[in-house]
């Protein structure tokens, strides 16, 4: 775990007025095609800088890399936080500062890194200089081959969808929306594809045990449009019912997994997750059975549904409209059934003759001890086709500093034989732009998102400000410009999501 300081500064944020207040895969998984250089044509303009004044130093929460020079965390796909705060303030509300993970927020939008042909990662380190004294953002990118299409090669895949019937699913864009979404993707898979479905509310049902698409998607739509909600959330019993299904319908050479859909504002039975995926924990270690969470609904246990999938070898996104849930259900797993990676791990290494204090920006719950990052028996991330993990890090490297400054490695098992695999990236000093200005598109936006996500987090026990921060109105300027350079209506929507929370303070 990262040792942080206790020093803040937090008067000099005043100017940053921050806010108080999918299936397998995320937003992040987006194009293969490298469009840096057509970005770089267009001509990002500076950074805003802020307009508080600075000092030299800065009271930063921050690692030391004397004596301790290595950040270890799992890898992370979720975009859940992201969406749901997206959510809270299209509804007129700040999001709650706890529910604010700045991985998810960075993880929600394309990168344009290179993919390697076959299982594992590429691995890209970058950064660019701030406008504070001796401080930059590095981002470290690792990609996985691109996905199949839908109907492309991969392994057949056997899901066990476990749906929430509770009574607060009968709000509308929860229940309706998910069986929409799970009609269109039902004609979508494979005939070679099984389904089963179970449901829970005060108890859990297996309304259609493991079943072949072959022949029978009637029989899954009637399944899918007879669901109506009932009574109260005993999520234990639905997630243990889910998990027992699919290990009775296990296919050998299959992609295994139980897809959780829920609003998990579990009020019924066990609600603690740790308790909860104790008892699944045999069917999840022996059989590989991964776990998804896709929440929904404007009132969300995101705390819950957030341990339960990082902890059972799995992740989350959130869905708020049908827009969004038929990208997660019809189009993101279809193509993405298949695993590239388990248990994967990434260390970063800074230099300490360069590089003074860094800090990871988020990923607090995922954090590895260092000494465990090649420890395989260590639990770790699972990561599937078509996907970008990235990691930003604010650094402050020493005055006049020249030469290497980090080094990346991933670490990961291949999905079949459990070997071990090994990637790494390296970032000298003169690669640093010298300026977030003159940093390349993608990198700017995800500047941009991470200091988003500083900005909403402010009042969470967790936060520490990050260098260089502008205001929100400066950030959704700058979002503006570079939707116009990438011509991505995911960062459009990210400078309206942060002129509704400007609008908010």
């Amino acid at each position: 775990m990262d040792r942080y300081g206790t020093r803040r500064l937090r008067a000099a944020l005043l100017a940053l007025t921050a806010a108080g207040g999918l299936l397998l895969t995320g937003c992040g998984a987006g194009g293969s095609g490298d469009d840096s250089s057509k970005d770089r044509a267009n001509g990002a303009s500076a950074f805003p800088a802020p307009e508080y004044s600075r000092g030299s130093e800065r009271d930063d929460e921050s690692r030391d890399t004397a004596p301790d020079h290595l950040s270890t965390f799992a890898l992370d796909v979720d975009t859940a936080s992201y969406g749901y705060a997206r959510r809270t303030l299209a509804d007129g509300q700040l999001p709650d500062p706890s529910t604010i993970r700045p991985e998810e927020f960075v993880n929600s939008f394309r990168q344009d890194y290179e993919r390697p042909d076959g299982n594992g990662f590429t691995v890209t380190v970058d950064g660019a200089r701030t406008d504070e004294k001796n401080w930059s953002l590095v981002r470290v990118g690792l990609a996985t081959r691109n996905a199949a299409g839908p109907r492309g090669e991969r392994p057949p895949a056997a899901l066990t969808f476990v749906i929430d019937i509770s009574g607060s699913m009968s709000e509308p864009g929860r229940l309706d929306l998910a069986q929409k979404s799970l009609d269109v993707m039902t004609d979508r898979l494979r005939d070679d594809d099984s389904v089963a479905i179970v449901t829970f509310s005060d108890k859990a049902e297996t309304v259609l045990p493991m079943t072949r698409l072959d022949g029978n998607r009637d029989e899954i739509h009637d399944a899918i449009d007879g669901l109506e909600p009932t009574f109260s959330t005993n999520l234990a019993a639905g997630v243990e019912t889910g998990y027992a299904t699919a290990v009775k319908g296990l296919r050998e050479g299959a992609t295994n997994r139980v897809v959780l859909v829920s609003d998990a504002l579990a009020n019924n039975g066990d609600t603690d997750p740790d308790s909860i995926l104790d008892r699944i924990d045999g069917a999840r270690r022996e059989h590989g059975i991964t776990l998804f969470g896709v929440g929904v609904g404007s009132d969300y246990g995101d705390a819950l549904m957030e341990r339960l999938a990082d902890k059972g070898d799995g992740h989350t996104t959130y869905v708020s409209d049908e827009k969004d849930a038929r990208e997660v259900f019809c189009e993101q797993l279809p193509q993405n059934i298949d695993l590239t990676a388990r248990d994967a791990k990434a260390q970063v290494a800074f230099d300490p003759e360069t590089v003074t204090d860094f800090r990871l920006v988020g990923y607090d719950d995922r954090r590895v001890a260092d000494d465990d990052f090649r420890d395989d028996r260590v639990d770790g991330g699972e990561v599937g086709p078509g996907h970008t993990v990235t990691a930003l890090y604010a650094v402050r490297t020493r005055a006049g500093a020249d030469g290497h400054l980090a080094t990346a490695t991933v670490r990961w098992q291949d999905p079949e034989t459990r070997t071990p695999h090994e990637e790494s990236g390296q970032l000298e000093s003169d690669s640093l732009a010298d300026s977030l200005g003159s940093a390349s598109p993608r990198l700017q936006v995800t500047a941009v998102a991470a200091y988003f996500a500083d900005a909403l987090r402010r009042g969470d026990d967790r936060w520490s400000p990050l260098p260089g921060a502008p205001r929100l109105s400066e950030l959704a300027d700058r979002a503006d410009t570079l939707a116009d350079i990438t011509e991505d209506r995911a960062v459009r929507q990210l400078a309206d999501t942060i002129r509704q929370a400007r609008h908010l303070e």
